[in-house]
């Protein structure tokens, strides 16, 4: 019980410092001119949001950041307050984020195209080192390379096969999240449903440690949503989205309940699946049928919702109770 107190009161303490620091930080961001800038293949659907300040995910980043590092000096002095296994997701954390705030820069700043960041290739290749990195820490500095599945009693043991399904889901799910980023309120919501759900789940596991991290980022989407509540002052950019889809799937992956990720993850899942489907049936339409067919109105999914007429408040409030849903779900099936 007491462990439970104090991951909440520490997801409560970022929460509170995040706020504070948010209001001086968005200052700086409209002094500077990081204002979002439109998409083309958007055609317009978010113009009303251009200006808008991005790159909002280092809200969400340093008073994690921290927070941790804080809870860890104190454990080098007072043991079992807090446990050097949550460095990994931060180090995801922070990886990832750099490696969107260089994307948003880039988009900004940079000599592509208005609006474009790296380009594909080179963001994937990043994606793809970082991630591997996590797998081998996980798998043989941690020790965690195994799966569990719902009502099996048995841990499965993968070895060295751990290290590819694990690099791969960590991509696979910080894109999710990135294709989730879309209206206000929604990545950040979302996520933070789903780090409740891990909380949870380690809690139940007896990881005290990463529970305490699973709450504090929590507190820290709880404060950026503060700021990016509809009408948003705020987009996290890809700093935020890239950063809290890897670290929700490392978190899921230190579980070892990885393969209820979508599940609980069952938002950024459809989101991705919606763009899949939607590419395909294009190619298909043009190959086969010579005109331009597609299965959405628009992808990712969100959009398609918007251009059916429901307002993006009607989204993202919808979106979020399924995620609630899935979340608690998520949790049950944990417990079998």
């Amino acid at each position: 019980m007491q462990d439970t107190a104090f991951a909440l009161s520490v997801g409560s303490f970022t929460f509170l410092i995040a706020v504070i620091w948010g209001g001086p930080f968005l200052e700086l961001l409209r002094l500077f001119k990081i204002g979002k800038i439109n998409r083309v293949e958007l055609n317009g659907i978010q113009d009303e949001k251009v200006g808008t300040p991005t790159m909002g995910g280092f809200l969400i980043i340093f008073p994690v950041l921290i927070v941790t590092i804080g809870l860890n000096l104190v454990n080098l002095l007072v043991p079992d307050i807090s446990g050097r296994s949550i460095l990994v997701p931060l180090a995801v954390l922070v990886y990832f984020g750099a490696l969107g705030a260089w994307d948003d820069w880039e988009g900004l700043r940079g000599t592509r195209a208005v609006g474009e960041g790296l380009s594909a290739r080179l963001k994937f290749i990043a994606q793809v080192l970082g991630a591997v990195a996590a797998a081998v820490a996980i798998a043989f500095v941690l020790e965690l390379d195994f799966m569990l599945l719902p009502g099996v009693p048995v841990t499965f043991e993968l070895g060295i096969l751990y290290v590819p399904i694990a690099a791969l889901i960590i991509v696979g799910t910080s894109n999710a999240v990135n294709l989730t980023d879309g209206m206000d309120g929604l990545a950040g919501i979302i996520t933070a449903s789903a780090f409740a759900a891990y909380g949870v789940i380690a809690l139940l596991q007896g990881q005290v440690f990463l529970t305490q991290f699973c709450f504090t980022m929590v507190g820290a989407c709880f404060a950026f949503l503060w700021f990016n509540a509809h009408p948003a002052q705020l987009f996290m950019g890809d700093t935020g989205s890239l950063a809290l889809g890897a670290t929700l799937a490392t978190v899921a992956l230190m579980t070892g309940q990885w393969i209820i990720l979508p599940v609980i993850a069952i938002i950024p899942m459809a989101e991705t699946i919606s763009v899949i489907l939607q590419v395909a049936s294009a190619r298909y339409s043009r190959r086969y049928l010579g005109e331009d067919r597609r299965i959405f109105k628009m992808a990712p999914l969100h959009y398609h919702f918007k251009l059916l007429g429901w307002s993006e408040t009607q989204v993202v409030q919808r979106f979020w109770l399924v995620g609630i849903l899935a979340g608690m779900f998520g949790v049950a099936l944990a417990l079998l």
